[in-house]
């Protein structure tokens, strides 16, 4: 690798050659660094992805996977993976290396969710993204062990039957707040739109003055 400062904006450049996937040598340059170390740890990780090196944080691995993704899936797809992973998994696992991920962390990561509240089907669905960053990791990097494997899963694929209040218990049930506004209409709002409490994008929290003689119909 070659370091260099610039004298007049007091920054660093890196350079030096790779040979890419395709066994082509070829030569990345790099400039705008704050630091030598920084320039230095720069091209590291750059050389770390090219080799396929799960040394690599988990973060950077998650670059990689996201680029093949993008080619793969609908877009609306890959948002909802993002969306997921970017929240729920990269907090907790971005800084780790792939490799010393282990069984363990992974049980920590879920008890950690478990805990939050979420329903069945969405703890699910968030585990499932981790597992497959993992089997993707094993198919493709040749990753030794999978430790969402040894972990194990949380939370059901399919949730439970929902019990609904007929439109004639709710119209009984929204009389007896008409004399709380803002209660009547957060419950209006729920009823007619079919939003949910506990929703992950939308939070909305009830509060009344007086428990509800319909309280129990739900």
């Amino acid at each position: 690798m070659n370091f260099k400062k610039d004298p007049k904006k007091g920054t660093w450049l890196v350079q030096f050659y790779y040979t890419d996937w395709q066994g082509v040598k070829k030569k990345k340059f790099k400039r705008g660094f704050r630091t030598k170390a920084e320039a230095d740890r720069w091209a590291r990780e750059f050389l770390q992805k090219q080799q396929n090196d799960l040394d690599m944080r988990f973060d950077q691995f998650i670059e990689l996977y996201y680029a093949d993704m993008e080619n793969r899936l609908r877009e609306s797809t890959m948002r909802t993976k993002k969306y997921i992973i970017d929240l729920k998994i990269l907090p907790y696992f971005g800084q780790k290396s792939i490799n010393d991920i282990k069984a363990s962390d992974i049980r920590t990561w879920q008890n950690v969710l478990l805990k939050k509240g979420y329903s069945a089907t969405y703890l699910k669905t968030v585990n499932n993204q981790l597992a497959a960053i993992f089997n993707y990791a094993s198919r493709y990097y040749d990753l030794k062990n999978n430790p969402c494997k040894k972990a194990g899963s949380i939370g059901k694929g399919k949730a439970d039957e929902m019990v609904f209040w007929t439109k004639e218990e709710y119209l009984q049930f929204i009389e007896g707040v008409k004399d709380k506004p803002m209660s009547y209409m957060a419950f209006q709002i729920l009823y007619w739109t079919g939003m949910r409490i506990g929703d992950d994008h939308v939070i909305i929290r009830l509060k009344l003055d007086k428990p509800s003689k319909y309280a129990g119909l739900s």
